[in-house]
C-alpha cells in the first residue's frame, strides 16, 4: 500500500513538473522557450454546430525559429531506430479547452526536418529488364540556427471561447 501511495505521489509530481514547464501563449504572440522563438496565430475561425452543440472551429499555425546559437542534429543508428522520431520533436502546443470533436487536434507538435538521402539500387522493371531505381531514405533530423519550421492544426473549442494554448519544449539537450 505504501508503494502505491509513493507511486501516485511521484506521478503527480512528474505531471506537475511538466505542467510547470509550460508557458501560456496567445494569438499572434511569440514566446521564448529555451532559445526557441515559438509563434502561435489563428488563421481562420468558423462557427459550427456539432451534435446540437455550438462550437468554434479554429485553424491555427504554429512556428518555431532556432535562436539558440547552435544547430540540433540527430543521426539514425539504424533504419529501425524509432526513438529518434520522438527525439526530433521541438515543441508541443496544447490547447487546454479543445474538445477533440470530429477527430480534431488537442495538441500540435513541431518536429525537426527530415534529412533525406537518395539511395540508388539495381532492380528490374515489369518486363524483366535491369534498371536502377532511387529510394529516398531518412538518415536523420536537423534544426539549424535561424531555421523556421511551421505546423498547423484544427482546434474545436466551446462557442464563445478562444483557444487557451500552452507551449512547452520537447528538445532534449
Amino acid at each position: 500500500m505504501k508503494r502505491i501511495k509513493t507511486l501516485a505521489l511521484s506521478l503527480l509530481f512528474i505531471g506537475g513538473v511538466s505542467i510547470a514547464n509550460a508557458q501560456q501563449i496567445k494569438d499572434g504572440e511569440t514566446v521564448n522557450v529555451d532559445g526557441i522563438a515559438v509563434t502561435y496565430s489563428i488563421v481562420n475561425k468558423e462557427k459550427l454546430t456539432i451534435k446540437d452543440q455550438n462550437v468554434d472551429r479554429y485553424k491555427v499555425l504554429a512556428s518555431v525559429k532556432n535562436n539558440t546559437g547552435k544547430s540540433f542534429n540527430i543521426r539514425l543508428a539504424s533504419s529501425l531506430d524509432l526513438s529518434a522520431i520522438s527525439s526530433s520533436k521541438i515543441v508541443e502546443l496544447d490547447c487546454i479547452n479543445a474538445t477533440g470533436a470530429r477527430l480534431t487536434s488537442k495538441k500540435v507538435q513541431i518536429a525537426m526536418k527530415s534529412h533525406l538521402i537518395n539511395v540508388t539500387y539495381p532492380t528490374k522493371d515489369k518486363d524483366g529488364k535491369a534498371i536502377t531505381a532511387v529510394l529516398p531514405i531518412t538518415a536523420g533530423y536537423y534544426f539549424d540556427q535561424g531555421q523556421v519550421i511551421e505546423n498547423d492544426a484544427i482546434f474545436i473549442v466551446p462557442a464563445g471561447e478562444a483557444p487557451k494554448v500552452s507551449v512547452r519544449s520537447l528538445l532534449k539537450n
